[in-house]
């Protein structure tokens, strides 16, 4: 996977910049805080110079109170912008969070159906929580490890070299070897990390889809072999996980190396200085105390970067998806789709799923306003495909599809999908209320408009044998109803969508005799003045159909009315009838 370590930060500082003010004075209140950390050694170094005197009179007593007044109001200091630059990165991230939450949601629901097909679920939320939680803990990192680190060796090293100018070059160069030593290194783990990262995508991705599909695990004796796949992905991340952290100890013993021979450096140096006069007991406290913050900043420094590359390691795989064009956009300027009478029409229509698999080609179709339309065929004839299309959930190859005059590939895709309304054939609700799915249709709805819609449906039967009736959740997916059940929900939400162009597909699928029954007449009120498609492969449900049109192949092969199609000698509508039919004969 490519490296977007600078798009993932360019990200986020966009982000952060939004709220300068707050920004400003954590960067401020941060920056007075650790100078008020490496001037506080400076008031040490007079303290013990005073007490090497030796001498015990008032003057030397009144000037180290003097010292000690000052180590207090620094300290002091140091405690308050502390606490400042805590208190002001509070709001800080926590809005800047917010707002990369709803960059992220708002970017990946922009992506087109495809994509959806193509991405775990559990994937795509990992992404999205690792990417947030990859900001918070990058900016505490910068706020109370970096930027405070920067400023104490700056002005740690600024010091030295005032005092001795090679004492001061010796810590300066040493400095630059230690961070040119740890960015390689660091640098280099950072492709063990993504990979482990995008493992751990991929086991996340596995551990979903085997708990959605925990009823065909069960139902296929599928457990040995669900356990061997996850095992085989969760030993992947063990090994890019065992070399990276093997790359961690390498890193820590070349910093403990490097730190060992500095500070024996240092001091052999200091002790040449303090031979020839030049240096004092109140330096060495100075040196001792700089070497020791310096060591403990520098140490954490080096942990600081590797956890901030394994931050940056696991945000990437959102980055990827903020940076993937969305595969369909409405072009520049596109207006609104304007129904008048509702005619559709395929021109010429030629699709393919990824550029490989033709499932239509030069297709033409022109359904005619208000005509109720039946679309039959065999399964993977492109029924489906037909109606994706008319709703644009995929690009044609070649040709266009023409709603009154006007290319949907030319109008905003929600005004397209505002004029729709589709019932499919396995309808997916959402874990709310049954009174919030319906709704969904129709957000401003009254509840005696959702019950209306729900009488017509025959959904109203079954939701008041609920102890919570509308008020009652009806679990991940829908999973708590029946399919038949689920399908009247999306048969009530339709009508009360009352959208000019109604779309069934195989929206009786799932309904037993008797729901068919109850439900055929609420279908032929909703279709009433509405432009209607319905597939299906249940014959009865399109025998009063307008029209009826066989599909094979991605070609219409036959149309017309039920009982011209009937009449066809050797016709594959007949045959299909025939099975049916004979069937429940037999």
């Amino acid at each position: 996977m490519k490296n977007n370590t600078k798009q993932t930060l360019k990200i986020y500082w966009q982000h952060a910049v939004k709220y300068p003010w707050l920004f400003l004075i954590c960067i401020i209140a941060d920056i007075l805080a650790s100078l008020s950390t490496v001037i506080i050694p400076l008031y040490f170094r007079e303290f013990f110079d005073v007490l090497s005197i030796g001498a015990k009179n008032a003057s030397a007593v009144n000037e180290l109170i003097r010292i000690l007044v000052f180590i207090g109001l620094f300290l002091f200091l140091e405690f308050f912008f502390w606490r400042i630059a805590a208190w002001v990165n509070i709001p800080l991230e926590t809005k800047v969070m917010a707002n990369l939450s709803r960059t992220c949601f708002n970017y990946m629901h922009k992506h087109s159906f495809a994509y959806f097909n193509n991405n775990f679920v559990g994937s795509l939320v990992k992404r999205v929580n690792w990417f947030i939680r990859a900001f918070e803990s990058l900016a505490d990192k910068i706020v109370f490890n970096l930027l405070p680190t920067l400023t104490i060796l700056i002005f740690a090293i600024s010091v030295l070299i005032i005092k001795n100018f090679t004492l001061g070059m010796i810590m300066l160069s040493w400095f630059v070897i230690f961070m040119v030593v740890n960015a390689l290194l660091t640098n280099y783990k950072l492709k063990f990390d993504i990979a482990r990262s995008n493992a751990e995508s991929e086991s996340t991705a596995i551990l979903a889809d085997t708990v959605t599909n925990q009823t065909n695990v069960k139902l296929f004796c599928g457990y040995e072999r669900e356990v061997s796949l996850f095992s085989s992905v969760i030993e992947k991340v063990r090994k890019l996980r065992l070399t990276a952290w093997n790359i961690d100890w390498l890193i820590h013993g070349t910093q403990g190396f490097l730190m060992l021979v500095l500070q024996v450096g240092l001091f052999y140096f200091a002790i040449k200085l303090w031979q020839n006069g030049l240096f004092t007991v109140g330096d060495f406290v100075l040196l001792q105390t700089y070497v020791l913050l310096i060591f403990d900043r520098i140490w954490n420094l080096g942990q600081v970067i590797r956890h901030l590359y394994q931050d940056l390691a696991d945000a990437e795989e959102m980055t990827v998806i903020l940076l993937t064009p969305h595969e369909i956009q409405d072009i520049k300027n596109a207006k609104d789709l304007i129904i008048t009478a509702g005619e559709i029409e395929f021109r010429n229509v030629t699709f393919s799923y990824n550029q490989t698999r033709e499932i239509i080609n030069k297709f033409n179709l022109i359904v005619k306003p208000k005509e109720k339309l039946g679309v039959v065929g065999p399964s993977g004839s492109g029924k489906t495909t037909m109606i994706k299309l008319i709703l644009r959930m995929y690009e044609l190859t070649a040709g266009k599809i023409l709603i009154d005059g006007q290319n949907i590939a030319k109008v905003k895709q929600e005004s397209l999908w505002a004029n729709a309304s589709m019932v499919p054939q396995d309808p997916i609700l959402f874990h709310r209320t049954l009174m919030e799915n319906i709704r969904y249709g129709k957000p401003n709805a009254t509840d005696e408009e959702v019950y209306d819609a729900a009488r017509l449906a025959h959904c109203h039967e079954f939701i008041y044998e609920f102890p919570d009736g509308y008020n009652t959740y009806v679990g991940e997916r829908g999973m708590k109803l029946s399919g038949g059940e689920r399908q009247r929900v999306a048969i009530a939400r339709a009508i009360l969508r009352n959208a000019p162009i109604l779309i069934l597909d195989e929206a009786t699928s799932s309904l037993d005799s008797e729901s068919e029954r109850l439900i055929q007449d609420a279908l032929d009120n909703l279709m009433r003045d509405k432009k209607v498609i319905v597939i299906a492969h249940r014959l009865s449900t399109i025998m009063k159909m307008d029209r009826i049109v066989v599909i094979d192949g991605g070609q219409i092969v036959e149309e017309g009315t039920h009982q011209k199609l009937l009449r066809r000698r050797d016709g594959v509508y007949k045959k299909l009838w025939n099975l049916q039919a004979g069937g429940f004969i037999q």
